[in-house]
């Protein structure tokens, strides 16, 4: 193994930009939360190297990133606090005044079971607490995150299904929206070029919609209309349609229009610049949606795709540069991205979970950070959900450890650091599960990984001038 260029003050000055060629990884920016113009977050994922061994949490990951269970269905994830809900499903990451952040996350139990559950993290990744703040409501699904602070937890409860405006902090009561339609709803996601909220039914005949609220921020109100697509291929084009009686009683809502478009299952939604994007399992398919023009695309078809490996189409997410991921609800137990230019690239799998989903993928404000779950565990009982925070670790100028989003691996790219990838993954393995420190400090300066509290284990890289 070998360093060259480097000594403490350079590496420190490089910061992560340092570690980034030390382990080999390039970056793709993403975001987070089903809603994508609702306040998502850039994010550090790879661009992409191969998917390692599974950890001890059962993660397949590239290298560099580091996962941790932060919940399990059943257990209190904070002394005192309620117990993590069943089921988890939809969630997003809402910032906190203190330079913390909340991950919400929906429960699909029905019978009045499900709500949404609010776990919160300080500034430094602790979690600090966790309350419910929706309760009483069934099959909680997806959902979507609104740029005025709000989540819309979706119920996929039958026809007479509702959403739900959500207050991250727990200060309001949840409060049901009929404005914005009764049907099977699974998701919901917010246009700002428009000012619109589209929206997603989990029916194998379902309808694509959207809803113009009477005022921003003000879902009290306003107007919800089915898509009518006329024309194939390319040339689809979609005409909007006033649905009569959103209320849905006694005809259903999806069945108010004779000329609606059904589509096969709809799931996650997301928007981003202008562009919607939706899945339906049905026919695992990925979709976009030109706000402007009108026109009606598919994105994916795992029919048709040259990588099929992605199937069981479910939550999405979209980073700034149109990276779209896609959660797995079934297939591989995987989620995977797709790039713009339609490059299907696997970030992460999970092993063991053969009867499970992955559920509310979902990045920290900061974008170091990303959130999901299993929904139904290695059991595939819904009662033993997980969830999960994946991570990546970079240097502040001080030497510290902490969490790095992309900026810190774009800064400084003169400056190089070659070492043996393997020697140094393998020193990282040997620190075992938990918390690792990286020290630069010593006699003779050696870059170190160690465990907390445990001097009997240690890695020492030792840097050669040349």
């Amino acid at each position: 193994m070998y360093m060259s260029d480097l000594d403490r003050r350079a590496f420190l000055k490089g910061g992560f930009a340092a570690l980034a060629a030390f382990l080999g990884v390039p970056l793709l920016q993403s975001c987070g939360g089903d809603g994508g113009d609702g306040g998502a977050s850039s994010g550090p994922f790879p661009s992409l190297g191969p998917m390692r061994p599974p950890d001890v949490n059962g993660v397949r990951l590239p290298s560099g990133f580091t996962s941790r269970i932060v919940a399990r269905s059943g257990l209190a994830p904070v002394m005192g606090g309620p117990a993590w809900h069943a089921a988890p499903d939809g969630g997003a990451c809402f910032p906190t005044n203190d330079g913390g952040w909340i991950y919400v996350s929906n429960s699909e139990v029905g019978s009045g079971g499900g709500g949404v559950r609010a776990l919160r993290f300080d500034a430094a990744a602790n979690i600090t607490g966790c309350e419910i703040i929706c309760s009483g409501t069934s099959r909680n699904c997806a959902g979507g995150r609104m740029p005025w602070g709000a989540w819309l937890t979706c119920e996929e409860n039958g026809d007479t299904s509702r959403v739900f405006e959500c207050d991250p902090l727990g200060v309001t009561a949840a409060v049901p929206r009929p404005a914005l339609g009764s049907f099977n709803h699974e998701a919901a996601a917010w246009d700002a070029s428009e000012g619109r909220i589209y929206l997603t039914e989990d029916r194998s005949d379902g309808g694509f919609y959207r809803f113009t609220p009477a005022g921003y921020a003000d879902l009290s109100a306003g107007t919800l209309e089915v898509a009518q697509v006329a024309g194939g291929g390319p040339e689809r084009i979609v005409t909007w349609l006033t649905v009569p009686d959103p209320d849905g009683s006694p005809v259903a809502t999806r069945r108010q229009v004779a000329t609606m478009t059904p589509f096969n299952g709809g799931e996650g939604v997301v928007a981003r610049d202008g562009v919607v994007y939706f899945a339906t399992k049905g026919d695992n398919r990925i979709w976009s949606y030109d706000v402007a023009t009108g026109q009606l695309a598919i994105l994916y078809d795992d029919s048709t795709s040259p990588t099929p490996f992605l199937t069981g189409v479910d939550n999405l997410e979209i980073s700034a540069d149109g990276d779209l991921f896609v959660a797995e609800d079934g297939g591989d137990m995987q989620l995977v991205a797709i790039r713009p230019d339609g490059e299907v690239l696997q970030v992460l799998q999970l092993v063991g979970h053969p009867s499970s989903e992955i559920t509310g993928p979902a990045f920290d404000p900061s974008g170091s950070r990303l959130y999901f779950s299993s929904q139904r565990g290695t059991t595939g009982h819904s009662s033993d959900g997980v969830t999960y925070e994946i991570a990546i670790l970079g240097l502040d100028p001080a030497g510290s450890v902490r969490l790095a989003a992309e900026p810190d691996w774009a800064a400084d790219a003169e400056r190089h650091v070659a070492v043996n990838r393997e020697f140094i993954l393998q020193a990282l393995d040997a620190g075992g599960t938990g918390q690792l420190v990286l020290e630069l400090d010593g006699p003779i300066k050696p870059l170190a990984v160690r465990v907390p509290g445990d001097d009997s284990r240690f890695s020492i890289l030792m840097p050669v001038a040349r």
